[in-house]
């Protein structure tokens, strides 16, 4: 139903306490459905709770990950970006990850975990709004861009309203869809527009 992945390495799906469930799920069913194993990378192997109080049990903690055996990393939101440093680790991970030339994605509260480490000061990017980075005290902020998601280079940056458009930037940039399939898919899962299924529907997708 969709088309070979370009890379079909797995993709890390970071994992954490009070990860939002609702921001990532559109991008790992894709992917997945792409051919791309979704493993999941906490902090240790201790489980960890959503917000909506889903219990993940992490496949690999960030000691284990290395970029070169993944083809992206996510970072979904969490209310511990935004309540000390103990997520961190992820942010550091994810410098890894774009020193390595290995796509990363953050949506939410990630983004501003991103914006500590530096990794948004001369990367065009966005967020929930522009004053909720800036409070990081990041050097980036004419780098924002008021829009619902952005791709550059090996990132992509979304806020906690725009999943579809998150996914959309993320299938883009591995290659799971393209062009017009691309738009109509986005489409049809952020607009239910009908002649949008009727356009993957004659692609095969």
């Amino acid at each position: 139903m969709t088309r070979k992945p370009v890379d079909p390495k797995p993709v890390y799906l970071a994992v954490y306490d009070t990860l939002a469930d609702w921001e990532t799920g559109h991008t790992t069913a894709y992917l997945a459905r792409a051919g791309h194993g979704i493993r999941t990378v906490g902090a240790s192997g201790d489980p960890v709770r959503t917000i909506g109080g889903l219990r993940i049990q992490p496949d690999l903690t960030l000691d284990d990950v290395r970029p070169e055996d993944a083809a992206l990393l996510i970072l979904p939101g969490a209310d511990l970006w935004d309540t000390g440093d103990e997520l961190a680790p992820f942010a550091r991970t994810a410098r890894e990850f774009l020193a390595a030339g290995v796509p990363v994605a953050a949506i939410c509260g990630a983004t501003a975990g991103l914006a500590r480490e530096g990794l948004l000061d001369d990367r065009a990017h966005t967020s929930a709004v522009s004053f909720y980075l800036a409070a990081t005290g990041y050097a980036g902020g004419d780098r924002y861009v008021d829009t619902d998601a952005v791709t550059d280079g090996d990132l992509v940056t979304a806020g906690p309203t725009e999943p579809v458009a998150f996914a959309r930037e993320v299938l883009g940039l591995l290659g799971v869809y393209e062009g017009e399939v691309l738009d109509a898919w986005y489409r049809l899962f952020h607009d239910s527009d009908p002649g949008a299924y009727e356009v993957l529907e004659a692609a095969g997708k």
